[in-house]
């Protein structure tokens, strides 16, 4: 989706390279994706968990799961 969008950027981090982020964050696995500060997943997840969790930081769902 990065590559799609201007508005979208993506950072993979290396967690031994970056120990203040893990404890920043709450890193207990990986991969964990954090979007906006916010909005987390931890684990592979299914393409419509993650769509989901992309439209809640994007603010365009609410998260019972009503769009704005």
């Amino acid at each position: 989706m990065a590559v799609e969008s201007e508005h979208v950027r993506a950072d993979l981090i290396d967690c031994q390279d970056f120990p203040d982020l893990v404890q920043r964050y709450q890193v207990r696995g990986v991969p964990k994706i954090v979007m906006n500060e916010y909005t987390q997943l931890l684990g592979a997840q299914p393409e419509a968990v993650f769509l989901q969790a992309i439209l809640r930081a994007a603010g365009a769902e609410e998260p019972d799961g009503q769009a704005n």
